[in-house]
């Protein structure tokens, strides 16, 4: 027997009997490494399945490509629209055939598509993913959970287009964590990037920067998918204390990165200016481009945390003041399917043609009635006119001739403004010289010599001109009586006859 001493001595664990499941916080964090694992599936997968293409890919990493098509498109979407298809594609061809640079370059291609067609999931019925995981429920029972997630979604665009966007759970396979506040981990990559920064070691900061702009990018579709679930209906989002503080702290936390962003953009520049190495001038280099588009993504995200309050106030007028349905919608499922399932099969055929009767909308006759062809043929044909109303004879009045300068007058200044191509002159002697033949003639001289001032050049090659009249300002100050500005030099300069007649013959 055990003496009272020695039963108080036993450990309560042991003498509690079985040991419970861990708490919910411990099985909380199993489940989210258990999805963080789940989303990298689809990427493991295309090597997996990649033997199974016609022909030889083994030599491709079809992983990396999947994660230079999230990263590619993740920076290319932006916060309306998204990536392009073939842009993306253009820009993997590149990489992938820096893996196998004696392939073709349709082979390439090929894969650059195949890869970006399995991350949006182009086989499935809603196109995405789906992963199972076990959790434990409150009494300590085994759950077994089912998590469905996208990494590429197609979404429409402007005028019929498709873009690309990348999800959360994309972002997350990048940065290499999952459902992470965005806020938090945006202070903790830029604090990173700082200290990376001044200790000097500009590679890991690049990391940093990039890890940075993907936590802007995943802020910015958190405040897209409010906006596009407001305009659709407004009370499903919840505006009086969800998304109001959602956008207090959004802007607060775009004016922290907005300063501190520009400190690390002084120091990138810093460091940038100091270092003699060129790989390190290099990295500065691509950190500069990374941090500044980081300040576009968040002047954009500011733009529309601004127009989140006024969208919000006119789709609430417009939902709320819209004209209701006069009909209710049919539910197939509650109105249709689950009546019917459970009657035989002679009882459930006769409910099923009388919908498809009526709920497949009017059919067009395969011909027409005897009796409406009869009358058709019969009708005689309406009597009329071969060439139509006459029409009104209109009333043409000349127009006057208000031209201020004459044929001839226009005739004497070509002939005074055709000069020499290697003798140009000043405008100030031009005028001279046409205020002895006619007092009007130094205004057309001067209109034509300021429009050549910007002649078009182009034009003229086109055309086939040989001369082209040119003015030049050189700073000197125009001596005329009724004229004032830059006394211009004058000047005529020969155009490449040579190669507007190949250029005409290329065209030909």
């Amino acid at each position: 027997m055990t003496s009272p001493a020695s039963t108080d001595r036993v450990p309560p664990q042991l003498s509690a009997g079985p040991r419970p499941a861990p708490g919910p916080a411990a099985d909380e964090g199993l489940a989210r490494r258990l999805r963080a694992l789940a989303c990298t599936a689809p990427l493991h997968d295309l090597d997996a399945r990649k033997a199974n293409l016609a022909g030889e890919y083994t030599v491709y990493g079809m992983a990396e490509v999947a994660l230079a098509a999230i990263d590619l498109v993740t920076l290319n979407m932006d916060f309306d629209t998204g990536a392009d298809h073939d842009q993306i594609v253009a820009r993997l061809v590149p990489r992938i055939a820096a893996q196998a640079p004696l392939r073709p370059v349709a082979e390439h291609e090929r894969v650059a598509r195949w890869v970006l067609e399995n991350l949006v999931n182009v086989g499935s019925v809603d196109r995405g993913f789906r992963a199972v995981y076990g959790t434990f429920a409150s009494d300590g029972s085994y759950v077994r959970r089912d998590y469905d997630f996208k990494l590429i979604e197609e979404v429409p665009g402007p005028g019929g287009t498709v873009y690309l966007r990348t999800t959360d759970e994309a972002v997350n396979v990048l940065v290499g964590a999952l459902d992470t506040d965005v806020t938090s981990a945006q202070i903790a990559a830029e604090v990173k990037l700082e200290v990376l920064i001044n200790r000097g070691r500009l590679a890991d900061a690049q990391l940093a920067a990039e890890q940075a702009r993907y936590r802007t990018v995943q802020f910015s579709e958190t405040l897209r998918r409010a906006l596009d679930a407001t305009r659709r209906n407004v009370r499903a989002v919840d505006w009086l204390n969800t998304v109001p503080d959602m956008i207090t702290e959004a802007l607060d936390h775009v004016a922290d990165r907005y300063r501190h962003e520009n400190a690390i953009l002084t120091n990138i520049r810093k460091a940038r200016d100091e270092t003699e190495e060129p790989e390190h001038k290099r990295r500065a280099a691509e950190l500069v481009d990374i941090v500044k588009d980081c300040i576009r993504r968040h002047t954009q995200l500011q733009s529309r945390l601004l127009e989140a309050g006024p969208l919000f106030r006119a789709e609430q007028d417009r939902q709320a003041f819209a004209t209701p349905m006069t009909t209710s919608g049919t539910d197939l499922y509650g109105h249709l399917l689950a009546p019917v399932l459970p009657l035989p099969l002679e009882q459930a055929v006769r409910v099923t043609d009388a919908f498809f009767a009526r709920g497949t909308g009017l059919r067009t006759p395969v011909s027409v009635r005897v009796t409406d062809l009869v009358d058709l043929l019969l009708t005689p044909p309406v009597e009329r006119e071969h060439l139509g109303v006459e029409m009104p004879e209109p009333d043409l009045i000349a127009t006057p001739d208000d031209s201020r300068f004459s044929e001839e007058q226009l005739a004497a200044a070509k002939r005074l403004l055709d000069l020499p191509a290697d003798a140009p002159r000043r405008l100030s002697g031009l005028l001279a010289e046409a205020r002895l033949q006619d007092p009007e003639l130094p205004y057309l001289v001067a209109l034509l010599a300021v429009h050549a001032a910007s002649p078009a050049v182009g034009t003229a090659y086109r055309q086939g001109e040989e001369r082209l009249l040119f003015a030049v300002d050189d700073g000197t100050e125009l001596d005329d009586p009724e004229f004032g500005g830059a006394d211009l030099i004058v000047g005529t300069a020969l155009l490449d006859a040579a190669g507007m007649a190949a250029d005409r013959t290329e065209a030909a």
